[in-house]
């Protein structure tokens, strides 16, 4: 894990990081302008050589340490004129669970993005010498499809034979896009949400529209791998409606998700971190994208989030506006339960209107 961590800082492109002075996330940065780096907490980033910008934010909740992570980073084209484009940003968001869930959260997010590029290199040599340069730009999604679905299997197996980390009971939900131009790549492993904030016509009305599926037990062509595979899904009496993976023949682990990284004692059953990979093509009319871990969708609607995001006057600053808003949602609308971590990635599109 260590040495794709320091690869990835070798591949990362110069950021121009702005930090807010008063973030809640863990790390947040003293207001500075920083110096060329990754984005891993809470703060803004502009894209360089565009218009994206996006906006991040974590605040741990009631139940102990943070499990939740993120990362921004621009990616460089490793081979220029081959259907690359320079306005290419990557966005991820991770939520661990278990005892170990915080560290195994940062495995992955340390570890997902080099591995991507990695296999989207390969992929993208590879396309280059059997198709050419001209037929590149029609199979991008299809590239980046296939490096997701290797590298997720790639650091899921690293992550198994690391000496390091018990990640048998503990794993990590991993949402991610990679925006290219005019094309966002969304991959989705557990619970985590993308949102999408679009004008229904021109001059219409803002609306939400969801870009991935919540991976949970009770989806029937979630549970129906889980049961093939002997595992079993259903809720405990104190839980009417949580739908938990258990093991066949013990009340264990109870996962709440059916697809993540880790959580090995039940990958033998129906427990995968295969990804689900879709694509849109960036119109003028999609004015922002929310990444958010479960904590903030389990107590926000789709459309909520999306207003809150479209009313912050100041960009910066709305990723935090929207976990503010979520810590907020909890106690006034689930009094009684601990907070969830709550986190959030807003990457704008375009720029504000002069």
């Amino acid at each position: 894990m260590r040495q794709i961590s320091s690869l990835l800082q070798g591949l990362a492109r110069s950021l121009s990081v702005g930090r807010d002075r008063r973030g809640d996330g863990a790390g947040a940065g003293d207001g500075k302008a920083a110096a060329p780096a990754v984005l891993r907490t809470s703060g803004t980033v502009w894209g360089e050589g565009s218009e994206t910008f996006a906006a991040v934010c974590s605040r741990r909740g009631e139940k102990g340490t943070n499990q939740d992570c993120s990362i921004v980073w621009e990616i460089s084209c490793p081979l220029q004129g081959f259907g690359c484009q320079e306005d290419t940003i990557f966005c991820g968001i991770f939520d661990g669970h278990g005892p170990w869930g915080h560290y195994v959260a940062k495995a992955v997010r340390d570890a997902l993005p080099p591995s991507l590029l990695c296999h989207w290199q390969e992929a993208l040599t590879l396309a280059s010498l059997i198709d050419g340069e001209k037929k590149l730009g029609d199979c991008r999604f299809d590239l980046w499809k296939q490096s997701y679905v290797a590298a997720c299997a790639a650091v899921d197996d690293e992550l198994r034979r690391s000496r390091r980390l018990d990640a048998v009971y503990s794993g990590s939900t991993a949402l991610s896009v990679v925006k290219q131009g005019d094309l966002l790549v969304v991959a989705n492993v557990g619970d985590s949400r993308a949102v999408l904030g679009t004008f229904t016509s021109d001059g219409g009305a803002l609306a939400a529209v969801q870009l991935t599926v919540d991976f949970k037990p009770n989806l029937p062509q979630e549970k129906e791998r889980i049961r093939r595979c002997n595992g079993q899904v259903y809720c405990l009496a104190d839980e009417p409606g949580v739908y938990r993976v258990w093991q066949p023949s013990r009340d264990s682990p109870g996962l709440a998700m059916s697809r993540a990284f880790g959580d090995y004692s039940v990958k033998d059953y129906g427990v995968i971190s295969a990804p689900e990979v879709t694509q849109r093509k960036i119109g003028s009319r999609d004015q922002f994208v929310i990444l958010a871990t479960d904590g903030v969708w389990d107590v926000l609607s789709n459309e909520e989030a999306v207003q809150i995001v479209a009313a912050t006057p100041d960009r910066g600053k709305a990723a935090k506006r929207l976990v503010e808003c979520a810590v907020r949602a909890w106690r006034r609308r689930r009094r009684g339960i601990a907070v969830d971590d709550c986190s959030a990635i807003c990457l704008f599109f375009h720029s504000p209107p002069s």
